[in-house]
């Protein structure tokens, strides 16, 4: 099962009930409840807690929920792993360190480094068991990894420009974006992530205390582990980063890994899974999200999902739920189920 930290939403009660709505009614509603939130360190279903932000944003027709969520966390709802992160020399060796937790913060997320010369990208996306809308999960992401950023780099720092996959909101809510991130947002975009300079990677963090991450090290390894992925957990995340670019192969995948094909093949075996099985489940928990991308062609959906065609694309869909995409996605637009 997905598991997310209760301190995810650490700030979800102020927020809901600054928008008049009670908090008590709508975790009930997502199955979920006040005294599960009692302890951070607590892990809650990961599905749950996406299904309670969207509730949320609907009740309080307020599309920047996550966002203002966001607003109000601090690098210390990481809980344990805040002070080793913190200490970090670098934010390049932070986001390694967020990257070797992952499972016991929540083990939906995949943070992805994609970098050239001048600009890396931090790229977030979920991995989620079944298609479903995650806009308020995805701001709630950025907006505390632009925190986290902003923390370990020097004052005043803000990315370049991120990058949303979804239509713009209202202009009164653009304000929101601009307050928290303080630079230019792109929406409708084929990723969700920040772009920053690829210098900003291995600016030294002025907080950095070696001393006191080497103690933050041995007491995190007391009391917890890094919970590593299960081997279908890492061959979804390298499909998520690989699929883009047309080259989620198992071949390809397998490399990604440091396996080689046989090899790999022979663990999916072991662990009765099929690389074709995984790829599908993968390009069904993304379909929506491109789907509800008004600048996305059907074409462009094809090649994030890794088609080389809208021929082959359209066969894989109409087989999968016996409906054409063109006409699931008009439905998903229009409203209807």
């Amino acid at each position: 099962m997905k598991l997310v930290r209760a301190a995810a939403l650490g700030a979800f009660s102020d927020v809901a009930t600054a928008l008049g709505a009670n908090p008590s009614t709508l975790l009930r509603q997502a199955g979920l409840s006040k005294s599960m939130l009692a302890d951070p360190e607590a892990m809650l279903p990961a599905l749950a807690v996406v299904n309670l932000l969207e509730l949320a944003a609907i009740e309080t027709d307020c599309v920047t929920f996550g966002l203002r969520m966001a607003e109000r966390r601090s690098l210390s709802d990481l809980g344990r792993v805040s002070l080793l992160i913190a200490h970090q020399p670098t934010l390049r060796n932070a986001l390694s360190i967020l990257s070797q937790y992952r499972n016991r913060i929540n083990s939906t997320l995949i943070l992805h480094i994609e970098e050239n010369e001048e600009f890396a990208i931090l790229r977030e996306e979920f991995s989620l068991p079944t298609p479903r809308a995650a806009r308020q999960a995805t701001d709630l992401a950025l907006g505390v990894l632009a925190g986290l950023c902003r923390n370990l780099n020097s004052l005043g720092w803000q990315p370049e420009h991120v990058c949303f996959g979804y239509d713009a909101p209202a202009p009164h809510e653009l304000v929101v974006y601009k307050r928290i991130f303080g630079c230019d947002v792109e929406f409708g975009s084929e990723l969700n992530g920040l772009v920053l300079k690829s210098s900003d990677l291995d600016q030294r963090n002025p907080q950095s205390d070696p001393a006191l991450a080497h103690h933050a090290q041995r007491l995190i390894e007391s009391v917890m582990d890094t919970n590593e992925k299960t081997l279908t957990e890492e061959v979804e995340e390298a499909i998520i980063i690989l699929m883009p670019a047309g080259r989620a192969t198992i071949n390809a995948c397998a490399q990604a890994m440091g396996y080689n094909q046989r090899t790999l093949q022979r663990h999916l075996d072991e662990a009765g899974e099929s690389f074709t099985s995984i790829l599908n489940r993968v390009r069904t928990s993304q379909i929506e999200r491109y789907f509800a991308n008004r600048r996305l062609r059907l074409t462009d959906v094809a090649e994030l999902l890794g088609y080389s065609s809208l021929g082959a694309f359209s066969r894989w869909y109409v087989q999968s739920f016996q409906d054409k995409p063109s006409v699931a996605r008009k439905r998903l637009r229009s409203g209807r189920s």
